[in-house]
């Protein structure tokens, strides 16, 4: 009995020693500055909500916590780059839609999205347009899927690529719809809005920010919007899922994402401060002045949403066949 009750003396020394180390880790982070790697160039939706935290998070800790452009294999060398890093919380990933769609997209990934990232916290959800080009003889979704129920294949989409989120998105709208509509990628959002607005290409899915004000000067028509309610800017323009679509709903999401094995306290502590500055009142109104939807999270909450990404990802790559380049 006397030995038992040894062990247990030690068990319980052993985690106060724990829990007093994980409380000292979580007071003195961070103790340098921090990074957040974002898989694109500088200038693009997921840069801008890297940077909005990133303002924020260096007033808070009084370190510097930087962004780290590293573009290029449809996020994979920014993500590669952050599950290599030491668990810490000194390196961390603005992460979005491709994470979730690269394990299908992506023959072989280097690394395993779920076991090798933490979850931190969202922050944001961010839906995209329809438009089409005004010379489109179509003034709504249903005139559109008609359109190229009527021709097949002959009607032709603008992307920023392959395994992009207007790729992703158009896909999956595809096949909701069951219509068949040529995919033409760009290296980028700005040439394939360039070429839409130009006329040269007729159709894309493109996200609020860089459409809001063609939109509103009618350079492109704006016929469904991905969110599951309409966008207050836009109040006008209807859902895809009031337009004949129940329950079609999709969004760009960025969320903070850690190395696996970062110590909970970190994960903690950056949840709590990212929740924080997304409540705030001007980060609020800024991020819904841009088309988006402040969205904080449990790290939960948001690796359950990595999850179901892939599942559905999964599901849309299969049927269409699509791959990165």
């Amino acid at each position: 009995m006397l030995k038992a009750f040894r062990q247990s003396v030690l068990v319980f020394a052993t985690l106060c020693v724990c829990a007093a180390s994980a409380l000292c880790c979580a007071q003195s982070y961070p103790a340098r500055p921090v990074r957040i790697v974002v898989g694109y160039p500088p200038g693009g939706t997921v840069d801008f909500m890297a940077r909005i935290v990133s303002s924020k998070l260096s007033e808070i800790f009084k370190q510097q916590v930087i962004v780290d452009n590293r573009p290029g294999g449809g996020t994979v060398i920014g993500s590669e780059l952050v599950a290599r890093s030491a668990p810490d919380g000194y390196t961390l990933l603005m992460a979005n839609i491709a994470f979730g769609a690269n394990p299908a997209l992506v023959a072989r990934l280097s690394y395993d999205t779920v076991k090798d990232f933490a979850p931190v916290s969202l922050v944001a959800l961010l839906p995209s347009f329809l438009v089409v080009h005004p010379s489109l003889p179509v003034h709504s979704v249903r005139e559109l899927v008609a359109l190229a129920k009527a021709r097949p294949g002959q009607l032709s989409y603008a992307s920023a690529g392959n395994g992009s989120l207007l790729h992703l998105t158009m896909e999956r709208f595809k096949a909701v719809a069951g219509v068949d509509i040529l995919h033409v990628p760009y290296k980028g959002a700005a040439p394939a809005l360039s070429d839409v607005l130009g006329g040269q290409l007729a159709i894309m899915f493109i996200p609020g920010p860089p459409a809001l004000q063609h939109i509103k000067s009618g350079r492109i028509h704006a016929l469904g919007v991905t969110s599951a309610a309409r966008v207050s800017l836009l109040p006008a323009v209807p859902t895809i899922a009031e337009s004949g679509y129940p329950g079609f709903e999709l969004y760009d999401w960025e969320g903070i994402i850690a190395p696996a094995n970062t110590p909970a306290a970190v994960i903690a502590r950056l949840n709590a401060e990212i929740n924080n500055i997304l409540g705030s009142a001007e980060v609020k109104d800024y991020i819904l002045s841009q088309g988006a939807n402040p969205a904080g999270s449990t790290p939960e909450e948001l690796a359950q949403r990595i999850r179901n990404e892939i599942t559905l990802w999964t599901e849309v790559v299969k049927k269409s066949g699509m791959r990165v380049d």
